[in-house]
């Protein structure tokens, strides 16, 4: 009988860890995420979600393990968000970490016509890329200069542009193909 009670309310010295660990561990998750910058807060790519994720299950460990004292879980908060520091302080520096890290932008259409095999490879309905030139505001495919799936997975929609107006798209894989 006693586990089945244990499983609704064991009793308040749990709870008032929890409440006073959780605000504690949130306030320290907080302070840890402004002192790194925007960068931790910027769209994320798959590299910003695994951290995400990461500092969401350390949270969550100490908040409900009492086998995690909270300077551990602070100093996990702190590994990870200098990791993701030092990971991006390099991805600026360097021309390696960015293509182990991040997926680079790929170009969807160009000059009006939907680029087929980009489009499969990149698992993307053309659907998609119809809503988001609509999004765009603008009425059709063959209206637009390029479209372009970003690193985060969102669309960049170009106007017509001459030969001297593309500079942007110079990094987008499949911009070489059609240039």
């Amino acid at each position: 009988m006693r586990l089945r009670e244990r499983m609704f309310f064991d009793d308040w010295s749990g709870i008032w860890r929890t409440l006073l660990v959780g605000a504690l561990a949130y306030a320290a998750l907080i302070a840890l995420v402004r002192i790194a910058g925007k960068r931790t807060l910027a769209k994320m790519n798959a590299f910003d979600l695994v951290v995400t994720v990461a500092l969401g299950s350390t949270l969550a460990t100490i908040l409900l393990s009492e086998d995690v004292a909270l300077a551990e879980g602070v100093a996990a908060f702190a590994l990870l968000i200098g990791l993701q520091l030092i990971i991006t302080w390099l991805s600026v520096r360097t021309k390696v970490v960015p293509k182990l890290v991040k997926s680079e932008p790929t170009l969807l259409v160009f000059r009006g016509r939907p680029l087929d095999d980009a489009i499969r490879a990149q698992r993307v309905s053309p659907e998609e890329v119809s809503q988001a030139v609509r999004t765009a505001g603008y009425a059709s495919v063959a209206g637009v200069h390029a479209v372009v799936l970003e690193t985060d997975g969102s669309f960049s929609v170009i106007r017509e542009a001459s030969p001297r107006e593309t500079s942007a798209l110079r990094n987008v894989a499949g911009w070489d193909d059609q240039s």
